[in-house]
């Protein structure tokens, strides 16, 4: 059995040949903005019927009435050849000229002797100059030239006769039909304002989708829009009404989340508080400070917990200088005794954020690397339209298929229960979760400092 050319490529190593997909070629083709796509969509139609309305005009109307104009013309001039051949002296020669020129608008000279130079078939350019030579060939039947310079708006044609050379001059307007123009600038004219009515409508259309977009991204970075209202088409507006319904369901139940987790907090210190007064009445021995121990590493994950699950905090977003925030955060890890340095840009950077979030963001990547690494360097960079804090570490890293795992609520690479060794498990989820209040997001990377490098990139 014979193998097909697919098959045999695919047992070759080569693999199958490249299929092209029409549709992927369209689409990217088409435009990406749904103001382009609707203007698309109502210019194609006004473009395609002006396109079939001119191929009419000119295979309908502009072709035939030039070709009726220039084969009049044409057969005015065999005429007067005719009539030319038929008179016996040069003074009924000159009476039939001086009748053609009085009773038409060809201005019509005969030059006996006259012959047209080095006379060769002419290259004809335009349309009018083809129409009219075609029509010179056929009712004329004699060599000809036709001079387009021979004076403004007029036309030279020179017929070379057995005797001499027939000089006619022609006006333009018998041989052009000016209404092509008038025809053209009407349709360029009203496409125009079509095009400029459609645009204006579309814009009008298209504000309020981008408004709403707007909201919406700015509602995902945590800053209140309180300006925005449902404007619009009855779609836009139910669009624009269900984001508000959905803005206030989550402020509400974000309230709510903080206000329990209030509750809970003062739930639980007080039972903790009345154990730890309790064991500080007790005598020195081992089980004591062996509760003690137990009852301060509960108090710890309940803060870290508390801390995890706030969310949405009280404070509003404001313009924060990025460096100095940077600037504070090593400071503090330094008067701990960390090795923590900071490269800052020349320029500075101010941002909107919630800024003690976003320290506490920093601090917790910052005191992953000096607990795991022993030395941290943290580097702020901006690259087009997004902020980059870089805090990387010379320690043993985290493997690559592990580094999404880390980000999960008490997670721990230590599988021990010691939490000065592996902590609770939350400030890896902590940072991301402030990160992405703020709209960015919180990856991590190999360093070139031969650890990791934990990556904060927020939106400008």
């Amino acid at each position: 059995m014979s193998m097909t050319r697919e098959q045999a490529a695919r047992r070759q190593g080569l693999g199958a040949p490249p299929v092209i997909n029409p549709s992927g070629v369209v689409k990217r083709l088409l435009p990406r903005t749904l103001f382009g796509r609707s203007l698309l969509i109502i210019t194609t139609p006004v473009i395609l019927a002006q396109a079939i309305a001119t191929f009419y005009f000119y295979d309908q109307h502009w072709e035939r009435v030039t070709n009726n104009q220039a084969f009049g013309v044409a057969g005015e001039i065999a005429m007067v050849i005719e009539q030319l051949g038929r008179d016996q002296t040069e003074e009924d020669q000159a009476a039939t000229l001086d009748m053609v020129t009085r009773t038409t608008d060809l201005m019509v000279t005969f030059r006996p002797g006259e012959r047209l130079p080095n006379w060769h078939r002419q290259h004809l350019f335009g349309i009018l100059e083809h129409t009219l030579g075609r029509a010179l060939d056929e009712k004329v039947g004699r060599p000809w030239t036709i001079d387009t310079h021979v004076a403004h708006e007029w036309y030279g044609i020179n017929v070379q006769l057995p005797d001499g050379v027939l000089h006619v001059l022609s006006p333009e307007r018998r041989l052009f039909s000016f209404t092509s123009w008038v025809f053209i600038l009407w349709m360029a004219g009203s496409s125009l304002l079509l095009f400029t009515i459609a645009i204006m409508f579309m814009r009008n259309q298209i504000r309020p989708i981008r408004r709403l977009a707007i909201a919406a991204e700015a509602f995902g970075k945590g800053r209140d829009t309180p300006l925005f209202k449902p404007e619009g088409a009855s779609e836009v507006r139910q669009a624009a009404t269900a984001f508000l319904q959905m803005r206030e369901r989550i402020q509400r139940q974000i309230s709510q989340r903080t206000e329990m987790l209030a509750g809970v907090s003062h739930d639980l210190r007080t039972p903790l508080t009345r154990m730890r007064l309790q064991l500080a009445m007790l005598p020195e021995a081992q089980e004591v400070e062996e509760l003690k121990a137990d009852v301060a590493e509960m108090e710890g994950m309940i803060e870290a917990y508390l801390a995890f699950a706030r969310g949405e905090g009280a404070e509003p977003p404001a313009p924060t200088d990025v460096g100095a925030l940077l600037s504070d955060v090593a400071a503090n890890a330094r008067r701990e005794g960390r090795s923590v340095e900071l490269s800052l840009p020349d320029a500075t950077i101010i941002v909107p954020l919630r800024a003690n979030d976003f320290r506490r963001c920093v601090a917790n990547l910052v005191g992953n690397a000096v607990r795991y690494a022993g030395r941290a360097w943290v580097t702020l960079q901006r690259q087009g339209g997004h902020l980059y804090v870089l805090v990387d570490d010379n320690g043993p890293g985290i493997p690559a298929e592990m580094r999404e795992e880390v980000f999960r609520p008490f997670h721990r690479l230590d599988s021990s229960r010691n939490q000065a060794t592996g902590g609770v498990g939350l400030g890896l989820g902590i940072a991301r979760d402030i990160a992405n209040r703020h709209g960015g997001n919180v990856l991590l990377e190999d360093s070139p400092r031969g650890g990791l490098r934990a990556v904060i990139r927020l939106p400008v």
